[in-house]
């Protein structure tokens, strides 16, 4: 891999409602600290020197908006480029992959409902797919206990089995991959929609899948506590308490 192709670029896919927040602006660009959600992710993604350039994925008739919003928050200098998304977070990866320039041969894809990621996760990832990975996910061990059960809308679910915890991880981004192995899998899974071949297939949930789904081979590195995704109201009280804390010893 060259120099240029070892230098990456992250897709932040930002089109969603993320409506498990409650009513009103679209996840992304709740606050934190007084600061959208996406800056702060964003933000994380530009302080690491592994990174060159980051393509948000914006809904499509409000990118004008987040243009400014970046912009007013300091982030004019560095390569951000603001793209229209799409319905689905996959397609919105595929169009924010779009706008990526041939010769980067890393991309990293991050949900920006991880606003507080440590750089040292984001290197890490980076370094994995430079050092030879096709796909690579941060993740942490699950503290609790797992149950699998048979879904039952309703009433009490039946429990199937119980994982053994020492082999599960929750899984977190950035994840990171070659350029080429990226877009060959979202090539092929807009193949098999187009087809209307997904049908009983499971759901993917993240790129990562994507690449699983189609035989290739996914690796883990050390995630970090504070890479949570602020889903619901609780997390938002959490990622606020971080933040602080951060301010508080000048880490941020």
């Amino acid at each position: 891999m060259n120099a240029t192709g070892a230098i990456a670029a992250a897709v932040v896919p930002a089109a969603g409602r993320g409506e498990r927040l409650g009513p009103g602006a679209p996840k992304a660009l709740r606050d934190l600290g007084g600061v959208p959600l996406l800056v702060h992710a964003v933000r994380a993604l530009t302080r690491s020197r592994a990174v060159g350039l980051v393509v948000v994925a914006a809904p499509a008739d409000g990118v004008a908006e987040v243009v400014a919003l970046l912009d007013s928050h300091g982030l004019e200098g560095k390569d951000i480029r603001v793209v229209a998304g799409g319905d689905t977070r996959q397609e919105s990866v595929r169009l924010g992959l779009a706008a990526i320039p041939a010769e980067v041969g890393i991309v990293l894809v991050h949900d920006a409902a991880r606003p507080l990621v440590p750089v040292e996760v984001v290197d890490a990832v980076a370094a994995a797919v430079r050092a030879g990975a096709e796909a690579v996910v941060p993740a942490v061990p699950l503290a609790d206990t797992v149950k699998r059960v048979e879904p039952v809308r309703g009433g009490p679910e039946p429990v199937l089995d119980t994982p053994d915890r020492a082999t599960l991880r929750a899984v977190q981004t950035p994840q990171g991959f070659r350029r080429d192995t990226l877009a060959e899998v979202h090539a092929k899974a807009l193949a098999e929609e187009s087809a209307g071949v997904e049908g009983g297939l499971p759901p993917v949930t993240d790129d990562a899948g994507l690449v699983e789904r189609f035989g290739g081979r996914v690796v883990v590195v050390p995630g970090h506590e504070e890479a949570f995704k602020v889903t619901r109201p609780l997390d938002l009280v959490l990622a606020e308490a971080v933040l602080a804390r951060r301010r508080a010893a000048d880490a941020y």
